[in-house]
């Protein structure tokens, strides 16, 4: 037989059969049919009448939600102090050199160079972001940065 969406069927005991409520005494659940006695929970359409109230106060004993998430990925950061270790004088440096050294793990979302640490070499930085401070202490060692 084909499997088609007409053809599928549960596993055997997979599904609890419902409660037959009604049904005479003596099924069990018979007169008062699991409603107990009088009451707005026994008459009928009176089930959900005590859910919605006091919902306000609830709602508002949750905190609310602060801050932001950015639906973009955050660059891959390297330092100054990175770049002096790894990097030989007079390296042209690019997402592609930064991944082959392993400082990174991928350059699909960009690469950022801040300025933590001190750079002493002269280096040709191309295709990767930079703070302004960066920027100045890399100008200042002799290297040159373009975007």
């Amino acid at each position: 037989m084909a499997l088609s969406p007409s053809t599928i069927k549960s596993a055997n005991k997979s599904r609890r059969k419902p409660k037959r409520l009604g049904r005479g005494n003596a099924s069990g659940k018979g007169t008062y049919s699991a409603r107990g006695l009088k009451g707005q929970r026994s008459r009928s359409g009176g089930k959900s009448g005590g859910q919605k109230r006091g919902f306000k106060a609830s709602l508002q004993k949750i905190p609310k939600l602060r801050g932001f998430n950015s639906p973009y990925p955050r660059k891959e950061t390297v330092t100054l102090a990175i770049l002096e270790k790894f990097a030989n004088e007079k390296q042209i440096v690019n997402p592609a050199f930064l991944t082959k050294v392993g400082i990174i793990r991928t350059p699909k979302n960009g690469v950022k160079i801040v300025a933590r640490g001190e750079l002493k070499k002269k280096l040709k930085i191309e295709g990767c972001m930079a703070s302004k401070n960066a920027v100045e202490l890399i100008e200042k060692a002799g290297g040159s940065v373009k975007f």
